[in-house]
């Protein structure tokens, strides 16, 4: 009886140490992660996401994680990795939805939109950023984006093993591709805004040179203004497919060269 008690005990306390290893690498990821840790949701419906995910990722990365669990200075650097490379994940996924604030931005300046409801939530986003960062969000987590997230959280731990520190040049590099591919992204998606801005000057110059006496501002503005709302109805199904086409390419190999 007595040995079976601390077979169970010793059983708990690994089961403890494993479940609280992958809490740091879980909750480092969605401190920052979309859609899960965004500031609008309350801290402990964040808290309780990060412990639904760590009870949902402890159990396949068990046994990677145990030989990790050693002596003073090995458990330090495993605690610190873990965070590392939760945060990097995490990071990486964000860039995503900077992606869309930007090419929201982008597309506001463009259609002279940037001052309605440019300080109506947390973000100071122009409404045709805040419409794009919600719909965005919304599509991804109706397409699996919680069953993506854990599934990278899982292979994360091939790519940073327990108790090693990420190397600082791979995660440099990893990083610098990550971002260039998101402002790739971001231009991608407010280019149709870029074009549509460029027409509309084009033609406000000839009307000008044509009829110098007619105020062509009063005249254009209501135009591009309507003219934006009209372009974002017709285009944001399609930048939004492609926005999380992007995103599931991504989490489908987060540690590769593509994405």
């Amino acid at each position: 009886m007595t040995e079976a008690l601390e077979s169970l005990l010793h059983i708990s306390q690994t089961g403890l140490a494993v479940g609280f290893v992958v809490f740091l690498r879980v909750g480092a990821a969605m401190a920052v992660m979309p859609a899960f840790g965004e500031r609008s949701i309350p801290e402990r419906v964040r808290l309780a996401l990060a412990l639904a995910f760590t009870v949902i990722v402890a159990p396949a990365v068990a046994d990677r994680i145990t030989p990790a669990l050693g002596s003073g200075s090995g458990l330090v650097l495993l605690l610190f990795g873990e965070v590392v490379a939760g945060l990097a994940l995490g990071l990486a996924l964000r860039l995503f939805v900077l992606a869309l604030q930007i090419a929201g931005s982008v597309a506001a300046q463009s259609t002279s939109l940037s001052q309605i409801f440019g300080t109506a939530a947390l973000e100071p986003l122009p409404a045709i950023g805040h419409v794009m960062v919600i719909s965005g969000l919304a599509l991804a987590v109706m397409t699996g984006l919680h069953l993506r997230v854990a599934e990278a959280l899982i292979g994360s731990y091939s790519a940073f093993p327990p108790g090693r520190i990420p190397t600082p040049g791979i995660i440099a590099d990893w990083g610098l591709l990550r971002v260039a591919q998101a402002f790739s992204l971001a231009f991608t998606l407010a280019v149709p805004f870029v074009i549509a801005s460029f027409i509309y000057n084009l033609a406000l110059g000839v009307i000008n040179k044509a009829m110098p006496q007619l105020m062509v501002a009063f005249v254009g503005a209501p135009a591009i203004t309507a003219g934006g709302l009209v372009l974002m109805f017709l285009t944001l199904p399609i930048l939004l497919s492609v926005w999380a086409d992007g995103l599931h390419r991504f989490l489908a190999n987060p540690y590769g060269g593509g994405g």
